[in-house]
């Protein structure tokens, strides 16, 4: 059974750059850094995918093409069942978090997070891998400055990443990087005890 990474976000030029697309930047990174092939479109499921090994480990990198409130109907026709499904990682923006902080979890609800809302839905089972990026403005006190009410938290997300948060987001993805690695080489306990310290 490969390991399945799927970064979240929303297909489309327009929405590259923008927080709520936290996810696929970094499955980007993770891709570039370990030489995988190029995106091959999977037009059954809707999404884009590459696969190659990550040390003995077989790895298939996964962007869905749906919007990201249906994101699980592309992620969970590739899990073939909940025993899979534990090796399912997946990886988005958080509200939450600074920017600059990244969680892993294991077997959580959403957290009001939408495309992980439709990914746990689809695959019927929270136990899976999380790792959640910050994407908020960190306060005087290092925690997430984020925005109040519905409408002004949507247009946070949707919106792009400032050139200094982008060069932030670069840098975490490195650590996003390490993280997977040690997940897929090491289990998720030893990667959660690594980089769950702030």
């Amino acid at each position: 059974m490969p390991y399945i990474i799927a970064g979240l976000g929303n297909p489309g030029k327009e929405y590259e750059s923008t927080r709520h697309n936290t996810g696929r930047i970094m499955i980007e990174y993770f891709r570039d850094a370990h030489n995988f092939p190029e995106w091959k479109e999977d037009k059954k499921n809707k999404a884009l995918v590459s696969k190659e090994k990550v040390g003995k480990e077989t790895v298939l990198l996964m962007e869905p093409n749906n919007f990201m409130n249906n994101s699980g109907k592309s992620v969970a026709p590739l899990v073939a069942s909940k025993k899979a499904a534990e090796k399912v990682i997946v990886i988005y923006d958080d509200i939450d978090l600074p920017i600059g902080v990244i969680k892993i979890s294991w077997n959580r609800s959403s957290g009001g997070h939408n495309g992980l809302g439709s990914v746990i839905k689809s695959l019927k089972t929270q136990e899976f891998v999380r790792v959640r990026v910050g994407v908020s403005k960190m306060s005087a006190k290092g925690v997430a400055k984020k925005p109040k009410g519905e409408e002004s938290v949507l247009k946070f997300l949707l919106g792009e990443f400032k050139k200094d948060e982008m060069l932030e987001i670069k840098k975490i993805a490195k650590r996003v990087s390490s993280a997977l690695e040690m997940i897929i080489g090491e289990g998720r306990e030893k990667a959660m005890g690594e980089f769950n310290r702030t």
